[in-house]
């Protein structure tokens, strides 16, 4: 079993000190010769390259842990999602002024794409010393340094698959670093696939699929090669692939948990609550994070916090204070255990609350009509004693959104919400401010059906796509759909309501971006094609265009955005998005600390104007 002990074992020898990252001087970089924990002595045994694996797992765990978490950036840019926390100006709302290169790319007050960078970076190093370092190990049988390897494969690609989708061409970096670099340049995305396809290949054929919980296993390995096999158009491979999954994986279609006889729950329930991703009967799991609840020190999931309205801000018709979460509140009217106290940093969309749901869905568990499933403040009811201390008629009624609230409170206080998938128990804490720990899932073999789903769809055959949607569907209770009713609409709707706060949202629009534009196919939900040489507009600096058929993302964001497609305005911000960001920007300090080779800029920020072209991969 893999330890935080082990964690910070191999912490203290980490030597991920990249001028690409950092810029961190050469002395930090030397190993102490002193220590015992110096990499020639840690990197000799199994234990030792577990513990840099486990290094990987970290940096997977806090993308999706703790307060602003970076996963919020995927779904804040993207179609159901935007930022909510309207009480300051500077979060990513004005997508045009926040996402500059020298803007402040990390913070939880702003944006969280450098996270991304500089994190996805650190766990390839974390791999890439496991890559370079293999041959100098003793193992105890060829097999255990096998898996070994090929676990590394996959974190180095987990994050380069991240990257490319993210920032396109970016330096791709095959070896461990050892001491401070400045010459760095840009690789060819789609050299990077190519290599990445190649060595993922060997991984699934070497690491079981029976390992502990929290562990890279063969499925996870094969779910993430399908991804990459659909970005380079190898669509029969991808099904092939997602046919051998399924097959292992089958879908949970039974109720399993402790969840099961509660009221007013269901099978969505059971599948996204605590118990049922520490269950080693769930056989849907594919891949995971792992926390511990009850087990001090854990670090706190905060998917409440950050995931729901900040209901506190709600007062009643008559300008009263209507919501508190203090001790004193009458168990009926109780908020904090029975759904978690929110900020509202991710604000649903419309396109996610409402337009989503059609009359296919009627039946769906995972959707709007089912109140069980999903919580409105409608649905809540004002609580402060107080109010019933003056004799208020308010009090113990249901919330009513004030004609009265203004622009910011009503985008940060008032929107529906899928309490199946957020609520997270807090056995160690009365207030339930943050929220419990929790495993969470990375991927699962739901989304292995909506891949094979789309390669079907990208392959012309509707048919068959339609099939493999219908088993998450009818799983839910959906209707089923048809061979006429697949479009492309159809498979980026059934990923949304499937996969919240699983999937990067943002990653897999880009993805299916490229594709059309590598592809050439027609998009028929848009009556469009595109192409890779005007996938980000025309560029310029301050260009900032707003026009659609340059590239997919960006037509089918402000399509289902109303935030990004009317330009919603606050106190602080306008809500804007543009064409050039279908990818980030590269963080300025790692171009400027670059002195010795050439990272480029995307096309339409500051700097894509000293460019030059990609490097290539030398590919088998």
């Amino acid at each position: 079993m893999i330890t935080y002990n082990m964690i910070k074992r191999y912490a203290a020898t980490s030597i991920a000190g990249m001028m690409l990252m950092t810029g961190c001087s050469k002395n930090w970089l030397d190993p102490n010769p002193l220590s015992f924990y110096t990499p020639e002595n840690t990197f000799v045994d199994a234990q030792g390259f577990e513990s840099a694996l486990a290094a990987c797992e970290k940096v997977m765990f806090s993308e999706y842990n703790g307060d602003g978490m970076a996963a919020l950036t995927e779904m804040i840019l993207s179609d159901i999602a935007v930022e909510g926390t309207t009480d300051k100006a500077g979060p990513q709302m004005d997508i045009d002024i926040s996402l500059l290169p020298d803007a402040n790319l990390n913070s939880t007050d702003f944006t969280r794409v450098g996270w991304y960078w500089t994190n996805g970076y650190k766990a390839i190093q974390y791999a890439n010393i496991i890559v370079s370092r293999i041959d100098q190990g003793i193992f105890g049988s060829e097999a255990e340094r096998n898996r070994i390897l090929g676990q590394a494969y996959f974190h180095r690609a987990y994050w380069y698959y991240k990257l490319v989708h993210q920032f396109g061409d970016v330096p791709f970096i095959p070896n461990e670093v050892t001491e401070a670099r400045t010459d760095y340049y840009t690789t060819d995305r789609w050299d990077i696939l190519v290599f990445l396809k190649q060595q993922l290949e060997w991984a699934y054929t070497v690491v079981p699929d029976a390992v502990d919980r929290g562990r890279v296993s063969k499925s996870a390995i094969g779910t993430l090669l399908i991804k990459i096999n659909i970005a380079l158009g190898e669509f029969d491979q991808a099904i092939s692939i997602g046919r051998e999954i399924v097959v292992t994986h089958p879908l949970m279609t039974q109720r399993f948990t402790p969840n099961a006889t509660k009221p007013n729950t269901n099978l969505m329930h059971d599948l996204h609550s605590v118990e049922a991703k520490l269950d080693a009967s769930n056989t849907e799991g594919l891949m995971y994070i792992v926390s511990y609840p009850g087990i001090q020190g854990s670090a706190r999931s905060q998917l409440m916090r950050q995931l729901l309205p900040r209901i506190v801000g709600v007062t009643t018709p008559d300008g009263a204070t209507g919501i508190v979460y203090t001790a004193n509140v009458e168990p009926q009217y109780e908020i904090n255990t029975t759904y978690g106290r929110g900020i509202g940093r991710a604000r649903s969309t419309n396109y996610y609350q409402y337009t989503l749901w059609t009359d296919k869905e009627r039946g769906d568990m995972r959707g709007v009509y089912n109140r069980d499933s999903w919580v409105s403040p409608a649905d809540l009811r004002y609580n402060d004693p107080a109010l019933k201390n003056r004799g208020n008629p308010y009090y113990g009624q249901h919330l009513i959104k004030n004609p009265a609230m203004s622009v910011e409170d009503s985008i940060r206080s008032w929107y529906q919400w899928p309490h199946f998938k957020t609520f997270v128990p807090d056995p160690l804490s009365a207030d339930w401010f943050w929220g419990g720990e929790t495993p969470m899932y990375i991927y699962r073999s739901a989304e292995v059906y909506l891949l094979i789903a789309e390669a079907h769809y990208w392959k012309g055959e509707s048919a068959l796509a339609a099939e493999a949607l219908n088993v998450v569907r009818q799983r839910a209770g959906a209707d089923a759909l048809t061979a006429a009713d697949v479009d492309i609409g159809a498979i980026v709707d059934e990923r949304a309501r499937e996969l919240y706060f699983e999937e990067n949202r943002h990653i897999e629009l880009t993805r299916i971006a490229y594709t059309y534009a590598k592809t050439g196919k027609a998009c028929e939900y848009f009556g469009r094609t595109y192409t890779l040489d005007r996938l980000s507009g025309p560029g310029g600096t301050g260009s900032n265009i707003k026009q659609e058929g340059y590239n997919f993302y960006y037509d089918w964001v402000t399509a289902k955005n109303n935030f990004y497609n009317k330009g919603i305005k606050h106190r602080w911000a306008e809500y804007k998005l543009s064409v050039h960001h279908i990818l980030w920007p590269i963080p300025a300090a790692a171009i400027n600390a670059n002195t010795k080779g050439v990272i480029n800029q995307n096309i339409g920020y500051p700097g894509a104007e000293r460019n030059v072209p990609a490097k290539r991969l030398e590919l088998e």
